[in-house]
């Protein structure tokens, strides 16, 4: 076994020589080539994740023009797609992870578009195998998952507009904070959900056990780990406005509401063993969702009109529970977005104020 292992080593090596030598041939000397800078970043070895001067030569690419920039992607892209190593495809996926998280806005656009054409999903790797060696086959899971969390935080970004830990889109926490309060119910539960779906997926990633003393997969879910630390902020962050208007939630709203807590709940037993050390802010998360399923659950219909208030506490139509005691006069009159005033129910709604005047959402 270990004889076989070092002839696949030693072939691995041979191949990773020949396509740089092939490249170099191909480039002129005065121009760095995408091609070359992605073989060198993604050898055979696997063992050894990509360095950190090969990352920042990657991410260089972002520095120059758009088309440099979809040069990097194409190789990149084409280097995930045609190699049948799992130690090579881990290590293109760990580079996208990268440039996700550090590229510049022009990396992180021709990710986000890549393939400009359209029609063809590139980090679609359900069937990926590589059957030449048993730590191979093991990290063949590996690629299967990590190519589908990175397919997750695309999706996220999309919703959210803008990626987990990325130090390019870093929002402090009060601009964060203003963002959510000024977000609809609907756009709010949207938001949530995709976070949850980036729980799940984590919560999907093969067992560690079997690849221990990898510096590839321990790089890949170091990575994770960041991302899975910055969702728990944004969940924490929004479910934690929805505490402030559980009373103006209508009745689907408040249903979808609970079927998302129960999604984030069944990921914690999976999540625990995987990130071992504890942070204020993840055990703040799972305090809140137990706090608010129990909430929810404790809410009954007011009424008939589909609307789900607290038990002993009279409904109120126009504002949140939060503002009590304020008064809405005619000449103070505000159009406001957020789901947290408890006018956002129905778009065109009109609530009638003293029978003289409408104050218009």
């Amino acid at each position: 076994m270990g004889r076989t292992t070092k002839v696949r080593d030693l072939i691995g090596a041979i191949k990773d020589k020949a396509s740089l030598s092939k490249a170099t041939l191909l480039t002129k000397p005065t121009t760095a080539s995408p091609q070359l800078t992605v073989l060198r970043s993604t050898t055979h070895d696997p063992f050894a994740p990509p360095h950190h001067h090969q990352i920042a030569a990657v991410l260089s690419f972002g520095d120059g023009s758009r088309a440099t920039a979809a040069s990097l992607m194409s190789s990149l892209m084409d280097r995930l797609n045609h190699t049948r190593s799992s130690s090579v495809a881990l290590k293109c996926i760990i580079l996208l992870h990268h440039i996700i998280r550090r590229g510049s806005f022009i990396l992180q656009d021709q990710l986000s578009i890549y393939p400009a054409a359209g029609g063809r999903n590139y980090l679609n790797l359900s069937d990926f195998r590589d059957a030449s060696t048993p730590t191979n086959w093991e990290l063949s899971s590996w690629v299967r998952w990590y190519a589908r969390f990175l397919e997750q935080l695309l999706s996220t970004a999309r919703v959210l507009g803008f990626f987990l830990c990325s130090s390019s889109s870093t929002i402090d926490n009060y601009r964060d904070e203003e963002r959510v309060t000024g977000l609809t119910n609907v756009d709010l539960l949207r938001e949530i959900d995709a976070l949850v779906a980036v729980f799940e997926e984590i919560s999907k990633a093969p067992d560690p056990v079997y690849v221990q003393g990898n510096k590839v997969v321990y790089e890949l879910m170091g990575l994770a780990a960041e991302d899975y630390l910055s969702a728990v902020n944004e969940t924490l962050l929004g479910i934690g406005e929805f505490r402030e208007r559980l009373s103006c939630l209508s009745f689907s709203e408040s249903v979808e509401f609970v079927c998302i807590l129960k999604r984030l709940e069944n990921c914690k037993e999976r999540l625990s063993p995987l990130f071992i050390k504890k942070k204020a802010s993840t055990e703040s998360l799972w305090c809140l969702v137990t706090e608010l399923k129990e909430r929810v659950g404790a809410v009954k219909v007011y009424g008939g009109e589909g609307r789900l208030v607290k038990p002993g506490r009279k409904e109120r139509a126009s504002e949140s529970d939060r503002f009590d005691g304020r008064v809405l006069r005619l000449d103070n009159s505000v159009r406001f977005s957020s789901g947290r005033w408890g006018l956002d129910q129905i778009g065109s709604s009109i609530l009638q104020i003293n029978g003289e005047s409408d104050f218009r959402v």
